[in-house]
C-alpha cells in the first residue's frame, strides 16, 4: 500500500512539471507589451512668462536742506504738483544777512579809497603799489560777499524738478539738519516699471521691447517699453533687473506699487513637446523611450518648459521619432515593444 501511494506522488509531481514547462513558452510570448505612443512632431510656439515688477516714478528724491537752522517758512504743498525751482523751505538768515550789510558798507568805503588812490596816482601822489593794495582791498570784500549770498541762498529749499509733492515730515519753526527730511517729491509726469528677469531668458530681452503689466486695484492692462537693464545678474536670486518706461497713459498708477508683468518672447517655429509622462528621470538628467523597429531604446534629453500635460525638448529628439507614452515603467532596454494605439 505503502508502494502504491509513493508512485502516485511520484506520477503528479512529474504531472505538474511538463504542465509548467508547457506554460513556460506562453509566458515568453507575453514579453512584448501593448503600449501607447506618441509620434514627435514640431510646431510653433510663443512662450509667455509672468514676473513681479514695481511701478518707480520717473525721478524721486527725498529733499534735505543744505545748512543747518530753523524753519522760518515752509511752503510744502502736500499732495500737489510743484514746479521746478519753486521755495519750498526757507531757514532763518539773520545773521548772514547782518554780515552782508556790513560787507557792503565795508566795500563802499573800500570803493571811495580806491578812487582815491586812483588820482593820486595818476598825478603821482603815491605810489602804484599802495594803489595796488586798495584795490585789492576793494576785491576781497567783494569776495566775501559773494561768499555770504552763496551762504544765503543755501537757505533756500527749492523744487529740484517738477513733480507731486508728498507729505511734509515737518513743521515751521522746527530746527533742521542736512539730514533731515522736509519732504519726498516724484515726478509722474512719466513713469517706469522695474522688473526681474530670470537668467535664463536674459538673452531674450532688447531694449524697445513691449511688455505688458498690471497693478492691483485697476482692470486696465499697461504697457511699457524697455529702455535698459542692469549691467550684470544678481548673484542672490540670479536674475536680471530690467527697467521699462510706461507708455500710454498712467491713470491708476502710483510709484511703489506692486505690478504683474507678462513678457511675451519671440515664437520658436520648430518647438517640440511631448507628453509628460514620458519623460524619465534619471540621476544624471532625464530620458525617454524611443521605439525603434520593435525594441524599446532609452535616450538622453533635455528638457525646456512644461506645463500639466506637455513638456519640451530642447534636445535629444528629431521630427518622426516614437516616444512610449505608458507602460514606461515595465519597459527594459532593448525589449520587445507592442504597439496598440497612436496619441496625439
Amino acid at each position: 500500500m505503502r508502494r502504491e501511494l509513493m508512485s502516485l506522488l511520484f506520477i503528479a509531481l512529474a504531472f505538474g512539471c511538463k504542465e509548467k514547462k508547457k506554460e513556460a513558452p506562453a509566458a515568453q510570448k507575453r514579453g512584448a507589451g501593448k503600449v501607447d505612443v506618441y509620434i514627435v512632431k514640431t510646431a510653433p510656439f510663443s512662450e509667455t512668462i509672468e514676473v513681479p515688477g514695481s511701478v518707480v516714478a520717473n525721478e524721486v528724491t527725498e529733499i534735505h536742506p543744505e545748512v543747518s537752522g530753523r524753519v522760518v517758512q515752509l511752503n510744502v504743498r502736500e499732495g500737489q504738483f510743484v514746479s521746478r525751482g519753486v521755495m519750498l523751505a526757507k531757514i532763518y538768515d539773520g545773521d548772514l544777512q547782518a554780515q552782508l550789510n556790513k560787507l557792503e558798507a565795508q566795500l563802499k568805503i573800500a570803493q571811495v579809497n580806491e578812487n582815491r588812490a586812483q588820482q593820486l596816482v595818476n598825478i603821482q601822489g603815491i605810489s602804484k603799489q599802495d594803489y595796488d593794495n586798495s584795490l585789492l582791498a576793494v576785491k576781497n570784500i567783494q569776495a566775501d560777499i559773494a561768499l555770504v549770498q552763496t551762504e544765503i541762498s543755501r537757505t533756500v529749499v527749492r523744487a529740484p524738478f517738477s513733480g507731486k509733492m508728498g507729505l511734509k515730515a515737518i513743521s515751521p519753526g522746527a530746527y533742521v539738519t542736512p539730514a533731515t527730511a522736509i519732504a519726498t517729491i516724484n515726478q509722474v509726469s512719466s513713469l517706469k516699471i522695474d522688473f526681474t528677469v530670470p537668467e535664463k531668458y536674459t538673452g531674450q530681452i532688447s531694449e524697445g521691447q513691449i511688455v505688458n503689466f498690471t497693478v492691483e486695484g485697476s482692470p486696465r492692462t499697461y504697457a511699457a517699453k524697455v529702455m535698459a537693464s542692469e549691467s550684470n545678474v544678481a548673484i542672490t536670486n540670479r536674475s536680471l533687473t530690467v527697467r521699462a518706461l510706461v507708455t500710454g497713459t498712467t491713470q491708476g498708477l502710483i510709484p511703489g506699487s506692486f505690478a504683474k508683468v507678462t513678457l511675451h518672447f519671440a515664437p520658436n517655429p520648430s518647438a517640440i513637446f511631448i507628453p509628460t509622462q514620458s519623460i524619465v528621470p534619471t540621476a544624471r538628467g532625464k530620458q525617454v523611450i524611443l521605439v525603434v523597429k520593435g525594441k524599446a531604446l532609452f535616450s538622453d534629453v533635455e528638457t525646456g518648459i512644461r506645463d500639466s500635460s506637455r513638456v519640451e525638448i530642447t534636445k535629444g529628439l528629431k521630427q518622426g521619432d516614437t516616444v512610449l507614452a505608458t507602460g514606461i515603467m515595465a519597459t527594459k532596454p532593448n525589449s520587445k515593444v507592442d504597439i496598440k494605439k497612436v496619441i496625439n
